[in-house]
């Protein structure tokens, strides 16, 4: 009997550990997150604190619940997960130190005769802060050397972006459009963490790049500050500040002086400041924004016009979304200091590539499909909702809503959705509350497991239809 528990108790904690590993990789490692910012408790409660305490209350017995109903149903949950665990190097090391600590527990309760059970909040503990201070070495290790590759390349030229809303389009835009005449090189996707930064400068920065776009995110004050000091832009982007993760920085002002704090690196030449920040210009900070004039957005593209100190220019992007004349300003901005003139930066913009999962047009099937899957702002979500209603025929829309947002802009999303849409699809349950209270029921459709997108499709779409996919929160939210 020693060694069935033994071996089970062994299993429990790694069965733990891994609901634990995969909570914590969602909200960036930060266990505070995990406990204060979570947005589905019940799952805590369910995979980690009743079969913890149970363990500890219910003897022998707890076997039969563990094996025969806490470890299947742990293994459907995680099957439905559309954002499951990445067995990165730091997973490696969590876990390797979590059965070391768990069996040398066991070996020496074993050893002693001492143990009534063999504990499991103990090794549990003790491996979480344990890989924490590990990876705190590691990572100090990685930084000095990203820092040498920076400091072998005194001639490359860095551009900070940040922005509550569109950063990474408009480092994307600045790749494509700088790209035409420099060697160029942005990071990846959407990473923006130091952490990423600093890895992608490892394992990508090439050698012979002559200018280095770096997307700079933050949850919280001093995170833009940490990327600014390290990377040092020579420009910079602040864009949109707004509302986006409020429950984070709990006021606009905070949201704005983090943004901000892109401004520090102390090599800055010139900096393009969105007007939403309100703040005001100097002698190395332009205020960017009021000079796109006549911004016309359709299914084909975005037209405007830029008034200039002494000129004015038109220019059409392939691009879906009004928004995105303030992102393309953005980059024509960055290019022009960079010796691109507008009027070439504006012809080279003609043949800008859409950002997958922004606003990208689909056609399949006879319908015309638009993912703006990566879009959970409540300006871009609009705009896409103004370019959906341009269309004639029947409208569909699939949304969990905002997700980091509060229950008044919710509801400013869902009763803009009721006006244009002829079906609201809404996914999970984070705001199944305010849409049910808002639109209209015979257009609601509420899919709780996204497992059944397809087959929902396929049962309340036809040919004809546009479908906008706006925001797609993973089921963890």
């Amino acid at each position: 009997m020693i060694w069935f528990q033994f071996f089970s108790h062994i299993l429990l904690v790694m069965a733990l550990g891994w609901y634990l590993a995969t909570n914590l990789q969602w909200y960036s490692y930060k266990i505070e997150r995990v406990v204060l910012h979570h947005t589905n408790y019940i799952w805590h409660a369910i995979y980690f604190l009743i079969p913890l305490f149970a363990y500890y209350f219910t003897g022998i017995y707890y076997w039969i619940y563990f094996y025969f109903a806490y470890l299947p149903s742990l293994w459907l949950w995680y099957r439905k997960l559309d954002k499951k665990l990445v067995v990165t190097g730091r997973i490696k090391r969590f876990f390797a130190l979590l059965l070391a600590l768990t069996l040398f527990q066991d070996i020496l309760c074993m050893a002693k005769e001492s143990c009534e059970v063999f504990g499991v909040i103990l090794p549990l503990a003790f491996a979480v802060a344990g890989s924490t201070m590990i990876e705190k070495v590691l990572f100090h290790g990685f930084k000095l050397q990203a820092k040498r590759r920076l400091e072998s390349m005194p001639d490359l030229i860095v551009v900070g972006v940040t922005a509550s809303y569109g950063k990474t389009s408009i480092k994307n835009f600045i790749a494509q459009i700088v790209g035409h005449e420099k060697r160029i090189y942005a990071t990846p996707r959407s990473v923006n963490t130091l952490g990423g930064v600093m890895k992608d400068i490892n394992e990508s920065l090439p050698k012979d790049c002559e200018v280095y776009v770096v997307e700079m995110g933050a949850r919280g004050p001093g995170d833009i500050a940490e990327i600014t000091h390290f990377v040092q832009p020579h420009f910079a982007v602040v864009g949109v500040v707004g509302p986006q993760h409020i429950e984070y920085f709990k006021t606009l002002e905070r949201i704005r002086d983090t943004k901000m704090e892109i401004l520090q690196s102390d090599r800055l030449e010139h900096a393009w400041v969105h007007t939403s920040a309100h703040v005001k210009p100097n002698d190395k900070v332009t205020i960017f924004g009021d000079e796109i004039e006549n911004v016309h957005a359709d299914l084909d593209g975005v037209d405007f016009d830029l008034a200039l100190e002494n000129r004015r220019i038109h220019v059409h992007i392939p691009i879906l979304g009004a928004f995105n004349a303030i992102n393309v300003t953005a980059a024509l901005h960055v290019a022009n200091a960079l010796g691109i003139s507008y009027e070439k930066g504006a012809r080279y913009a003609e043949s800008l590539k859409p950002i997958e999962h922004r606003l990208e047009r689909i056609d399949a099937g006879g319908k015309i499909i638009l993912d703006d899957s990566f879009n959970g702002n409540i300006d871009g979500m609009l705009s896409s909702f103004d370019l959906a209603s341009r269309y004639d025929g029947r409208k569909v829309l699939i949304t969990p809503g905002l997700v980091e947002s509060d229950e008044k802009m919710n509801e400013k999303i869902a009763k803009k959705a009721n006006e244009i849409f002829d079906l609201v699809i809404v996914t999970g349950r984070l705001n199944r509350a305010v849409f049910e209270k808002v639109v209209d029921k015979e257009k609601l459709h509420i899919l709780d497991d996204k497992v059944k997108m397809q087959s929902t499709l396929a049962e309340l779409t036809r040919p004809g239809d546009l479908i906008l996919f706006a925001n797609d929160a993973p089921n963890f939210i």
